[in-house]
């Protein structure tokens, strides 16, 4: 009964939550689509914690997503051994990347008496779920070895037969404790995200990237005293 639950109805619970809230919070609270930035409140520590955290967590995301995509490409890069190891040393380094600059992020916000008056319940629910996903993804890769391996041939099958809307739940009830508390932490901060300040990601400003630089000349002269 619990595998159904958490299996079976949580994924799609978390994906019409994700759906309905989001396309709801940015038709009627558009401007709430932002991070709340607290740089004002406190920046010294920000830089150390974010930006380690945001790294790691694109790299993290990338190679999940693309797993998912091209589950052969993946099988094909993991049959040289060499390959296999850059591959886990690379995610395993993102993922304690990724829990340095959550840890720093919480030190920062846990030590400012001004970012602690302004912290929302929603921002503890963001902090909670993200540290659980990281310390769960990091449980699976030191004990369940090659996790890019097994994560082609049973994580990937399960999460196309959400999509195709005849859950696998039996794949995953199987696994070991540490992946199936990875799935469910995973099901729920989706649930969680458009709740949460995470909803700013569906409109970062990857434009960013590629626009122009922009030249910024600072005016110098002294303005002109009117008598």
């Amino acid at each position: 009964m619990l595998n159904l639950l958490f299996f079976g109805v949580l994924p799609y619970v978390a994906v019409a939550l994700f759906l309905g809230v989001s396309i709801t919070r940015y038709r009627k609270e558009p401007y709430t689509f932002s991070s709340l930035s607290s740089q004002f409140l406190e920046s010294k520590k920000l830089f150390w914690g974010s930006v380690p955290f945001h790294i790691a967590i694109i790299l993290l995301f990338c190679g999940h997503l693309v797993g998912f995509l091209f589950p052969q490409a993946v099988t094909a890069w993991n049959g040289d051994p060499l390959r296999l190891l850059i591959l886990e040393a690379t995610a395993m380094g993102a993922a304690f990347l990724a829990l340095g600059g959550l840890l720093g992020l919480l030190y920062r916000r846990s030590t400012s008496d001004r970012l602690r008056a302004n912290t929302s319940i929603a921002d503890v629910l963001v902090y909670v779920a993200l540290l659980f996903s990281i310390i769960t993804g990091l449980w699976v890769a030191i004990t369940m070895r090659w996790g890019s391996g097994w994560y082609t041939h049973t994580a990937v099958p399960y999460l196309w037969s959400i999509v195709k809307l005849n859950p696998d739940i039996q794949r995953v009830a199987e696994l070991p404790l540490a992946a199936r508390l990875h799935i469910i932490g995973a099901w729920t901060l989706f649930g969680l995200f458009s709740f949460t300040r995470l909803v700013h990601v569906l409109v970062a400003p990857i434009s960013y990237l590629w626009r122009p630089f922009q030249l910024v000349i600072w005016n110098r002269t002294k303005p002109r005293t009117i008598r």
